[in-house]
C-alpha cells in the first residue's frame, strides 16, 4: 500500500470513528427533558394521586442515569425518552385526581355532592394505583363534571331566591339594575348558576330593599286614577308606566282614564326593557282624552 493509500485508509476510519461518536454523544437535552417532566409530575402530587406512574418514572431517570455512568450513551437516551413520557402521565392523572377533589370538596360545603361522585373518584384513584392513565383520567373526569354540576345547581337555586327577592322591588330598579335583573334571569333560564349568581347577587348589593316590597295586585280607591297608582312606591313609583297596568287589565277596563272604587288591579312585574319604553312613550304621546271613551291612540298601544 503506498503513501496516497494509507493516508485515505487513515481518514476513511478517523471518518467513521468521527460519526460514531456524534450517535453515541451524551443525551444532555432528554436528560434535562426527562428531570424537568419529572419535578412538574412532583409538583403535581403525583406521589399522592399517581404513585405508580411515578415510580416507573424514577426508576426509568435511575436507569439512564447509571447507563450514562457505563458510557451506554443509546440506553440512557431510551430511558431518558422513557422517563419523560411516564412522568407526563404521572402529571396528568394527578392534576385529573386533584381537579376532582376539589369541585367534590366544594360541592360538599355547598351541601350539593352527587351521591356517586365520590365512588367515580374511589375508582379514579384504584386505576392511577394500577398505572392505568386513560381509565384513571376518564373516571377523574366524570367525577369533576358532576362535583362542578352539583355546585352549578346550587347557585341556580340561590339565585333563583334572590331574583324573587328582587322582583317585588322592580320598581325601583335603576336601568342598569333592569338590565343586570333581566341578563340574570336569562342566565337562570339557561341553566346557567353561576352567572345566574353573580348577577343577582351584584344586583341585590345595588338594590333599595328597605321599606315594603312592591305589590302585584291593588285594589282601587276612591280619587285613583292609573296615573296616580303607578306612581306609588309599592307599584312603580313612576307615573309614566300606567300603560303597563292598562294593558294587563284591558278585560276589565275599557276607559284607562275611569276606573272605579273596589276594582282589582293586576299589577304586571318581570316586564322587559322595551315593554317600560313603550309605556312611557305612550303616557307621553297618548294625546286628548275623554271621560268614557277608549282614545284610538289606547286602542293602538293596545295592539287591537
Amino acid at each position: 500500500m503506498n503513501f496516497v493509500s494509507t493516508l485515505k485508509a487513515v481518514g476513511t476510519i478517523l471518518l467513521a470513528a468521527l460519526v460514531v461518536a456524534g450517535c453515541a454523544s451524551a443525551p444532555t437535552q432528554e436528560m434535562a427533558d426527562a428531570r424537568q417532566a419529572l419535578q412538574a409530575a412532583e409538583n403535581a402530587a403525583a406521589a399522592t394521586h399517581a404513585p405508580a406512574n411515578l415510580k416507573g418514572a424514577r426508576e426509568l431517570l435511575a436507569g439512564a442515569e447509571r447507563a450514562i455512568s457505563n458510557g451506554d450513551y443509546d440506553a440512557a437516551r431510551a430511558d431518558a425518552v422513557a422517563t419523560k413520557k411516564a412522568a407526563v402521565a404521572a402529571r396528568n392523572i394527578a392534576l385529573a385526581i386533584g381537579g376532582a377533589e376539589k369541585a367534590l370538596d366544594e360541592a360538599a360545603a355547598l351541601g350539593f355532592q352527587w351521591r356517586d361522585s365520590r365512588k367515580l373518584l374511589d375508582e379514579a384513584r384504584a386505576a392511577a394505583k394500577q398505572g392505568d392513565e386513560v381509565t384513571a383520567i376518564k373516571l377523574a373526569g366524570e367525577a369533576k363534571a358532576q362535583g362542578e354540576l352539583a355546585q352549578d345547581q346550587y347557585y341556580l337555586e340561590q339565585a333563583r331566591a334572590m331574583l324573587e327577592e328582587a322582583e317585588a322591588y322592580q320598581s325601583r330598579m335603576s336601568a342598569a339594575e333592569q338590565a343586570k335583573y333581566r341578563d340574570a334571569m336569562a342566565a337562570v333560564e339557561q341553566g346557567n348558576g353561576w352567572r345566574a349568581h353573580d348577577l343577582a347577587k351584584t344586583l341585590m348589593s345595588t338594590l333599595d330593599t328597605s321599606g315594603a316590597p312592591a305589590v302585584d295586585s291593588y285594589e282601587v280607591m276612591r280619587g285613583d286614577s292609573l296615573w296616580g297608582i303607578s306612581a306609588q312606591d309599592v307599584i312603580y313609583d313612576n307615573p309614566y308606566y300606567w300603560p303597563l297596568i292598562f294593558k294587563a287589565n284591558a278585560a276589565r277596563i275599557e276607559d284607562a282614564d275611569l276606573i272605579y272604587p273596589g276594582q282589582g288591579l293586576d299589577i304586571p312585574r318581570g316586564y322587559g326593557g322595551d315593554e317600560a319604553d313603550a309605556a312611557v312613550n305612550h303616557a307621553r304621546t297618548r294625546g286628548a282624552w275623554s271621560l268614557g271613551t277608549t282614545e284610538e291612540s289606547d286602542e293602538a298601544y293596545l295592539g287591537r
